[in-house]
């Protein structure tokens, strides 16, 4: 499994483990899952959507941060 962290500059969004993660790249989206490569990206305006134990769901964020590193996403987001 992949654990996925989500932070806002005022809470913990989110922390769980996941199946997959799609996120909105300034590049472009891209899906993160469990075994990614290390990896290190800017988010833009958009919907991290994720899937866990209870199914899929989605948070909208106007930008951020993303890192993957030890199957371990951590997210710094703004709404």
């Amino acid at each position: 499994m992949l654990r996925l962290r989500i932070i806002a500059p005022d809470r913990l969004v989110f922390e769980g483990d996941v199946e997959s993660v799609t996120l909105p790249g300034t590049v472009g989206s891209f899906t993160v899952l469990n075994n990614h490569a290390p990896i290190i990206s800017s988010l833009e305006t958009g919907k991290i959507s994720y899937k866990d134990a209870n199914g899929k769901a989605d948070i909208t964020v106007k930008s951020g941060f993303a890192e993957v590193q030890n199957n371990v996403l951590s997210v710094c987001v703004e709404f």
